[in-house]
């Protein structure tokens, strides 16, 4: 076939080494094997970037103890962070202008940096929060950029399956983050753990800082529905102005079926951010899981998952449908949650009836979010190609807001879990550590109830001759050695009492609203592009090659 007259040049400029560093547009869409190359590294990248967001939420505990933080103010720390990335979502928007590639290899450094310099060494818990802060800003510009590039270099018939590549980076993210600590963090500390995500950060950015390219906006532009659209893709390519196309892009990008299904994903995802947030913290107050052991429970979730991307994924763009499979995955999911909520309040329930639970949830969650982040991108490009930064930006603003409301109303909903982190573990040491005397005190509470009203060494002698007389002077003793243990069990034991008791049944609550969101994701489907039948999308496919190649034709006459 000839090269038609309005083809771009062939000829590529010469860009000098250093300025390929900044400069990487390229002039022609690529080869196959340098596509996949690019598409890995952004994988990788985003992998990465989410095992830097991530990490913080495994060693939860630790950090609360070493700032002296509330948990209120811990979850504070997420919730501006989430903010924070919300808006930074909404700045990454200009990828449609600026590129995607830039902001993706110099935000890795960034937050590289952050976790190996930053954070382990935050002077208090106002200085963690900040940084906290700017790495979440990182992260929210990623999460446009780094699926603006998985869309530009995956035509729409493999779309699915690059989307589930794609969708592994927070998947497998989170498994890194479990998968390290749970290893490592009987011998490490916190700190240790940050810095490992940090030294990651930097290997990954020197790979992207190298090897990663995009798309001119003349060829990201236009909608590529299969490979085979290639050579129209360059031919059209000269006469695309990206100025034009951009014109009102962010108008056209709020509509029911943008906004609604950005806003019915984020509902959907709520048991997915309460694990990445909550599970370390969920397990170790309800269940007395150490951090390690919470940490490789959700090992059940993130593994499955990943898995289940990718091959839903393959599957969807072989049968070039998506809608029919969100359903099945929505559906599922909900019955999997369902029953992982009744086990909330069932201290017998074991460690591996959690692990298939959290196997099903992470395989039927996978089957759903697929298909639709492919659908999301095709449904932005129904409106504009070229503002797919835009409609993403959108989408990222949406979630991110979602996460940091979510992050807020956890401890709202869950009243117990604020007592059980603060003091849970000190009751628990001064129980363990004062047995002996707790039993003597509760034995005598009136005469103890009298003597805690004097100080150590001001009690009345009739008093004491009397405690003498009714305990035994070696059994004063015993209470006296545990006076500390006991302080503390007067001031909090009855507060974590009440919340061990109560705190199974919010959790289930909040189990039950994030089925609630799953259940809401639902009728927002069918405002979405794609067919349901595998049958009439082989015949769309069909009639676009047709039409492809006769525009192809005319063009080279």
């Amino acid at each position: 076939m000839s090269v038609p007259a309005t083809a771009p040049a062939t000829t590529t400029t010469q860009v000098a080494p250093l300025a390929r560093l900044w400069r990487r547009e390229l002039a022609h869409y690529p080869d196959t094997a340098r596509r996949y190359l690019y598409l890995a590294i952004v994988v990788v990248t985003t992998v990465v970037l989410y095992y830097e967001l991530y990490i913080q939420y495994a060693v939860a505990t630790s950090v609360i103890r070493h700032f002296d933080m509330s948990f209120r103010y811990f979850v504070w720390v997420s919730v501006i962070g989430n903010a924070v990335g919300a808006f930074a979502s909404l700045v990454a928007g200009l990828a449609d202008r600026w590129g995607r590639a830039n902001l993706v290899v110099y935000g890795l450094l960034a937050a590289a940096l952050l976790l190996l310099v930053g954070l382990p060494a935050a002077a208090d818990k106002t200085v963690y929060l900040v940084l906290f802060a700017a790495v979440s800003f990182v992260e929210g510009i990623v999460l446009v950029a780094t699926p603006a590039l998985i869309r530009d270099f995956s035509p729409q018939l493999g779309r699915a399956t690059a989307m589930g590549y794609w969708t592994m980076g927070p998947v497998i993210g989170s498994l890194a983050v479990t998968s390290v600590t749970s290893a490592t963090l009987s011998s490490a500390s916190w700190q240790d753990e940050l810095r490992y995500s940090g030294l990651a950060g930097l290997l990954v950015f020197v790979l992207a800082l190298v090897g990663l390219r995009e798309l001119s906006p003349r060829l990201r532009d236009q909608i590529m529905v299969s490979l085979r659209d290639r050579a129209l893709v360059e031919a059209r390519a000269a006469g695309v102005d990206p100025e034009r196309r951009l014109q009102g892009h962010w108008r056209q990008m709020m509509r029911l079926d943008v906004v609604g299904s950005a806003v019915a994903i984020s509902l959907f995802l709520l048991l997915y951010f309460a694990a990445v947030g909550n599970f370390v913290v969920y397990f170790a107050t309800t269940f007395g899981y150490t951090e390690q052991r919470a940490n490789a429970l959700a090992n059940w979730y993130w593994a499955p998952n990943a898995v289940a991307l990718v091959l839903v994924g393959l599957l969807s763009d072989r049968l070039r449908v998506r809608k029919p499979f969100m359903v099945v995955g929505a559906l599922g999911t909900m019955a999997a949650t369902a029953l992982f909520a009744t086990r909330a309040t069932q201290p017998t329930t074991g460690y591996y009836t959690f692990a298939l639970l959290c196997l099903a949830i992470g395989v039927l969650s996978g089957v759903a979010y697929a298909p639709w982040m492919a659908s999301f991108t095709e449904t932005v490009e129904r409106h504009n190609p070229a503002a797919t930064a835009t409609g993403l930006a959108v989408w990222g603003w949406i979630i991110r807001i979602v996460v940091a409301v979510s992050a807020a109303f956890v401890p709202v909903v869950v009243t117990a879990v604020t007592p059980l982190v603060e003091h849970g573990a000190q009751v628990q040491a001064a129980q363990a550590q004062a047995g002996p005397a707790l039993a003597i005190v509760q034995a005598h509470p009136q005469l103890f109830a009298e003597l805690s009203t004097y100080p150590p060494n001001a009690v009345p002698p009739q008093l004491a001759a009397r405690a003498v007389q009714e305990v035994g002077l070696t059994d004063l003793q015993t209470v006296s050695r545990s006076r500390p243990q006991l302080t503390v069990l007067q001031a909090y034991g009855h507060q974590v009492q009440q919340a061990a008791a109560k705190g199974p049944g919010q959790w289930r609550t909040w189990w039950w609203i994030c089925f609630a969101g799953q259940a809401l994701f639902l009728p927002f489907v069918f405002v979405m592009a794609g067919r349901w039948s595998p049958r009439r999308a082989r015949e769309d496919a069909e009639a676009h090659q047709a039409a492809v190649e006769r525009e192809l034709a005319a063009l080279a006459e």
